[in-house]
Order: structure tokens, then C-alpha cells, then sequence
């Protein structure tokens, strides 16, 4: 009787992790939290304390433009990977550092972008990402 609940159990975490969307980069795997709304874009990773490895950010726009994004009330160095309507690689702002000032330095995208991906800083560095680079998501 342990084991089949035992087994039931695994099958419904399995199930529940499958249901969270996730993107490829590089061969690598990350789960994202996804915003696609102005509240969440506003917010971001602001006041978290940390990140999981294995875990990100993924800024949705509706379209492609000029992507700029700053550090305002982030307590966790980042990486922020800029990808165009097509998921390649535009450009990326590594190792963001948090601010706690009033003026804080921005971090632009060097070409157009309608996908923004935070990860923990150093991992773009890890995963020797390029420009062109090809990002998929899996998000249902």
C-alpha cells in the first residue's frame, strides 16, 4: 500500500512539473516564471532574494523594439538575454548588478527584441551563448 501511494504521489509532482513553462538555451533547461502583462514586466525579479539555478524570468512583448532594462530593487546579480521575434540572440547585459539608488545605469538591448530572459548572473558566461543563438520555449 506504501508503494502505490509512494507511486501515486511521484506521478502527480511529475505531473504538476510538467505544467510549468520552461525555455532550452544551449542544450540547458530552465523553468520560467512568465511576464506578459505591464504589472509583471514593472516587477520582475524586484525584492527576491534569490534565484534557483535552474529557474528564470521570461519578458513577453507583442512585438519587437529596442528593449532596455534596469536593476532597480533587484537584490540578485543577473543576466539578461535579449532575443528577437524569430528567438535568436540579439545581444546580453551580463552580470547585472542590483542598484539601490535612485539612479540606476540601464542595460539596453544592441538591436530590436520581443523576448527578455533573466537567469542568474554567470550562467550566459557558462553556457558560451552567442549571437544568433536560438532560444525554445515550451510554455504550455
Amino acid at each position: 500500500m506504501r508503494r502505490m501511494l509512494a507511486a501515486l504521489l511521484a506521478l502527480a509532482c511529475a505531473a504538476c512539473a510538467a505544467g510549468e513553462p520552461w525555455v532550452e538555451l544551449k542544450g540547458e533547461r530552465f523553468t520560467v516564471e512568465i511576464a506578459d502583462t505591464r504589472e509583471a514586466q514593472v516587477l520582475g525579479l524586484m525584492f527576491r532574494e534569490s534565484l534557483e539555478p535552474d529557474r528564470g524570468m521570461l519578458f513577453i512583448f507583442p512585438g519587437e523594439a529596442p528593449r532596455s532594462f534596469w536593476m532597480r530593487n533587484t537584490r540578485i546579480p543577473l543576466d539578461i538575454l535579449y532575443f528577437d521575434a524569430d528567438l535568436r540572440l540579439v545581444s546580453v547585459a551580463a552580470n547585472a548588478r542590483p542598484c539601490k539608488t535612485a539612479q540606476c545605469p540601464s542595460y539596453p538591448s544592441e538591436g530590436p527584441a520581443q523576448y527578455v530572459l533573466e537567469l542568474n548572473a554567470g550562467v550566459a558566461g557558462k553556457l558560451g551563448v552567442t549571437r544568433g543563438d536560438v532560444l525554445s520555449l515550451h510554455l504550455d
